[in-house]
């Protein structure tokens, strides 16, 4: 009962989060031709690199935060990084330049330590049997947010190009002074670790948390999927008109489709499943319906097919949060929040791997010179990556 109003402080932290994100989607390609006077094409190539350079701070600097918030707390962490990116918004909605907004993207790269450290909390204030279920709840308010963000974007959108980047400044400021007053510490002196740089950095965290009983394969069985997943913000829109000649606005339907489906199985389906099957049977199952659904949309043919399967795949939701609390099980209390650094870092490898992979496998099956015209080649890609993480996941069972 004590944890229950910073448990919602948590959950509306990764909403509003995922909201903000999501906020800016439907101006950035706009903005970017403002400030850079070209056209869609070259807007095209800085939008990728905006979201490689939020990436590759993401990879760089998850652990940093991560171990930071073993030393000093969740709390100071949490806080400081909703004050920041803040700040970071209102700079991109005034940025005159193609420049300040990199450097603007590159800050909140460095200052999205809210996911990660929102789980840590979560692990921090769960007996280990229920945090899958937890996570699970941070999955779907992430796919909520996700949803609501480009929605209310695209309508804030008509009033000026800058007014979501000022509504996504407003929600971390006033969750900021939410969680002021009712966010507790969860690092006690017992739990507190102190900082060390050898530690902090990506590679020699992921060394350090690798070495725990148990974690390597949920690490590797974490990054594949993590890659294989990435195929749909990589190539849905482009799959989409390819494959069913779908138009922009049906492609937000899908997506909109994609994301309430995957928000609902995060809430309602994942603590279930962990319940009853186990963590580990719960992955195992949900990655058999990743590698079916993938499959199926690789070898679809009809857009009226694609949109009944994607509800199913959140029957694949449960593999996420059964992984995380896995790891979570195998990390000791001083180390969830470099667990889950390194978890960002490996998400963050992910998003930056699996755009160029899966978008030259559609390019390579979609050219004039293409041997076979397979639009749906990146998602049979994927299907194999996840029999790989299947496999992997399988050879290193353990007791839940």
């Amino acid at each position: 009962m004590q944890h229950r109003l910073p448990l919602i402080f948590i959950l509306l932290t990764v909403t509003l989060d995922a909201i903000g994100i999501g906020l800016i989607f439907p101006v950035m390609p706009d903005l970017i031709r403002n400030v850079t006077h070209g056209d869609l094409s070259q807007a095209a190539i800085w939008g990728g690199i905006l979201s490689t350079s939020f990436a590759v701070m993401q990879f760089l600097f998850g652990p940093v935060i991560g171990s930071l918030s073993d030393r000093y707390g969740r709390r100071p962490i949490l806080l400081i990084s909703l004050l920041i990116m803040g700040l970071d918004y209102l700079v991109l909605a005034v940025a005159p330049t193609i420049w300040l907004l990199l450097a603007g993207r590159i800050v909140a790269g460095i200052a999205a330590a809210t996911y990660s450290t929102a789980t840590a909390f979560i692990a921090d204030i769960t007996p280990p049997e229920q945090r899958g279920a937890r996570f699970g709840l941070i999955g779907a308010c992430f796919g909520v947010g996700f949803v609501l963000g480009p929605l209310i974007g695209g309508l804030l959108s008509t009033v000026s190009l800058h007014a979501p980047f000022f509504a996504a400044a407003a929600l971390a400021f006033a969750n900021l002074a939410l969680g002021t007053f009712v966010l507790p510490e969860t690092v006690t002196d017992e739990t507190r670790r102190p900082f060390a740089l050898s530690r902090a950095n990506p590679l020699g965290a992921l060394r350090a948390v690798a070495r725990l009983p148990g974690l390597r394969r949920v690490l590797a069985t974490f990054l594949i999927l993590g890659i294989a997943m990435n195929v749909y913000p990589a190539i849905w829109a482009y799959f989409g008109q390819a494959r069913f000649g779908w138009d922009s606005r049906m492609v937000g339907i899908s997506l909109a489709i994609y994301g309430v489906s995957f928000a609902v199985g995060q809430a309602l389906l994942v603590g279930p499943m962990i319940r009853r099957f186990g963590e580990h049977r719960a992955a195992h199952y949900g990655m058999w319906v990743d590698i079916t659904t993938l499959a199926a949309l690789g070898l679809v043919t009809s857009g009226t097919a694609a949109l009944i399967i994607t509800p199913i795949t959140a029957l694949g939701g449960a593999v996420t949060p059964a992984l995380q609390a896995l790891a979570s099980r195998a990390a000791p209390a001083d180390a969830q929040g470099e667990l889950q650094g390194v978890l960002a870092s490996l998400n963050a490898i992910a998003m930056i791997t699996a755009p160029l992979v899966m978008t030259s496998i559609f390019s390579a099956f979609t050219a004039p010179t293409a041997p076979v015209y397979a639009p749906g080649a990146p998602f049979l890609l994927a299907s194999a990556l996840m029999v790989a993480a299947l496999a992997i996941h399988l050879t290193g069972r353990t007791k839940t």
